[in-house]
């Protein structure tokens, strides 16, 4: 009895979740629906220009996408030598003492809120950009990319020191009686055994990247510009959705173009889930 209870039990709340998944899609895509049938999905999403309380009205989100993708890179590039390098000293190289002094201070970043990241941004981080680069504004997509940066190396450095962690002893004893010293068998024999794994983790800090907000909305300047260089600001789509929200009518033009923010942030991040999930089945057959 208690068998089947639990069974129950456990398979409600699978459904509940699947059940809320597809709640928060159906409403998002419900609310955002207006504004393709109204304005086009090519021309909302290839619009260059964003200016939704303009008359007309303009609803071109491909600069707010641009700025999302560049700042969203610009953190991968920051997050993953660090993250990836962190990584292999921990699974690889340092002493399981060290390793269990350093490895909660790592971990300990993924737990600070993202409002403190963006007041840092915000009081140290952007003026001291501007000083040395000479700027006009140290609130740009410079600064957003490196704080997202150090917000995401905890999830890299966490999956790339379990994949590496993962792979079989064998193969590295392997390596060393055939002479290769410790780094040629990190970088010849662990690292291709476990890319799937550092692929994975790469891709999970893209989805926390590209969705973040309160470090956009504090650090990324707020410019609806195109972009054309890194450090001018911008404003990617969780800006956008967080700052403008609260100053539309609900059931108006603006109101459902954020929503239609929503729908594409949730494709792009649909999408990277994807292909980490291909990448996860791939890499365990």
């Amino acid at each position: 009895m208690k068998d089947k209870m639990f069974k129950y039990i456990t398979m409600l709340t699978a459904i509940l979740s699947v059940v809320f998944l597809f709640g928060i899609i159906i409403s998002i895509f419900t609310e955002g629906f207006s504004v393709f049938s109204k304005y086009g999905f090519f021309n909302f999403l290839f619009g260059t220009s964003w200016h939704p309380t303009h008359e007309p009205a303009e609803m071109g989100i491909f600069g707010l996408i641009v700025s999302s993708i560049v700042v969203t890179i610009g953190a991968l590039i920051v997050a993953l030598p660090l993250g990836v390098g962190s990584a292999i000293y921990l699974s690889e190289i340092a002493n399981p003492k060290l390793r269990e002094i350093l490895k909660p201070f790592i971990e300990l970043l993924a737990s600070i809120p993202s409002v403190i990241y963006g007041l840092f941004g915000m009081a140290f981080l952007a003026p001291f950009i501007r000083k040395v680069f000479n700027l006009p504004i140290g609130l740009n997509a410079f600064s957003a990319s490196i704080i997202l940066g150090i917000m995401v190396i905890p999830i890299i450095s966490s999956i790339s020191e379990d994949a590496f962690s993962s792979v079989s002893k064998h193969l590295k004893e392997a390596s060393y009686a055939l002479g290769a010293n410790k780094i040629e068998t990190i970088f010849r024999v662990i690292f291709p055994s476990a890319k799937s794994g550092v692929l994975t983790g790469v891709l999970l800090g893209f989805g926390r990247a590209i969705g973040e907000t309160m470090v956009v909305l504090m650090v990324a300047g707020g410019s609806t510009a195109m972009f054309k260089n890194i450090f001018q600001p911008v404003r990617p789509m969780t800006y956008a959705i967080a700052a403008e929200m609260g100053e539309t009518v609900v059931g108006g033009m603006h109101y459902s173009a954020l929503f239609g923010i929503a729908i594409i942030l949730f494709i792009i991040t649909f999408i990277s889930n994807l292909l980490m999930q291909m990448i996860i089945n791939k890499g365990s057959n």
